[in-house]
């Protein structure tokens, strides 16, 4: 057995008659160390339970979701375990990588990197897609169904992960995903530095680009806060994706909600809504 597949408990919290648990391993894909944590409900004491992936946001860790977000009663009355990763590698020290909140630490934009030296360790699509799955399906009571959500940067991860894995997973959703990320700001910041000047090579991980090269038929649900000054300042773009999904085909649910921002106040007020939508296409109700 590889070291990737040795977890060390960090913590274990009783939560709504189930367990939020955080640990560590080496990993394989990223070459160092990481931490991620799982809600597993109640129903998980007595059988296999489905998974809800979430992809968390710029600046954020494994605890943001998992702290702020007020999943575990619906998660625990649904019999879903829930998995946040963490947003990028940790440890590495690379030149800059620390300098600024959008590109390096804490946002590793769910992408393989092709440029040194952030080829090494920002990996973060193989790590969320096969390394981390592969190991929680080894050592915890999972059934195999997966749905996967997310916020922001995480939400662009959501998208890109279903989109590039057709079937993979049973629903998709997001909440102010950067959706159109080759178009703005936070995308052609990251995109140039992990993935180089060709933007070409850049629609392989936009999901309005994805959309508009290969179609789909899995149903998308994205909710948008009007008050999100990212999405006032065109940082999130949800008109593009709604735009592309018309023209293409694909389904797609976007909410627009007068009056919310981008934080987690927006999260709490709607994670019910996507936890009862991902439990009916899981299978649990």
């Amino acid at each position: 057995m590889s070291a990737s597949h040795d977890l060390e408990l960090l913590s274990a919290t009783k939560s709504f008659g189930g367990w939020l648990k955080r640990y560590k391993h080496r990993s394989d894909s990223l070459h160092c160390e990481m931490v991620f944590a799982i809600y597993l409900p109640p129903a998980a004491e007595e059988k296999p339970v489905p998974l809800l992936w979430w992809l968390s946001g710029l600046t954020c860790t494994d605890e943001n979701f998992m702290q702020k977000a007020g999943a575990h009663r619906v998660a625990a009355e649904l019999g879903i375990a829930i998995v946040c990763p963490d947003t990028s590698p940790r440890g590495t020290d690379l030149p800059g990588e620390h300098d600024s909140y959008d590109f390096g630490s804490g946002a590793g934009f769910y992408l393989n990197a092709t440029q040194a030296p952030w080829s090494q360790h920002y990996r973060m699509y193989d790590y969320v897609t096969t390394e981390l799955p592969a190991l929680v399906q080894a050592h915890f009571p999972l059934n195999g169904r997966e749905a996967i959500s997310g916020h922001s940067m995480g939400g662009h991860g959501a998208l890109i992960c279903a989109l590039k894995n057709p079937r993979r997973y049973t629903s998709v959703s997001a909440f102010a995903p950067i959706a159109h990320p080759s178009q703005c700001p936070w995308g052609e910041k990251a995109f140039s530095g992990y993935l180089g000047e060709d933007r070409e090579s850049w629609k392989e991980w936009d999901a309005c680009e994805l959309i508009r090269a290969q179609g789909g038929s899995q149903a998308l649900m994205v909710d948008q806060g009007e008050a999100d000054n990212f999405y006032q300042d065109g940082q999130l773009q949800p008109e593009a994706l709604q735009q592309v999904c018309e023209q293409t085909g694909v389904p797609l649910t976007l909410r627009l909600h007068p009056g919310y921002d981008h934080s987690y106040f927006f999260i709490a007020s709607f994670i019910e809504d996507h936890l009862r939508y991902h439990a009916h296409h899981l299978g649990q109700r």
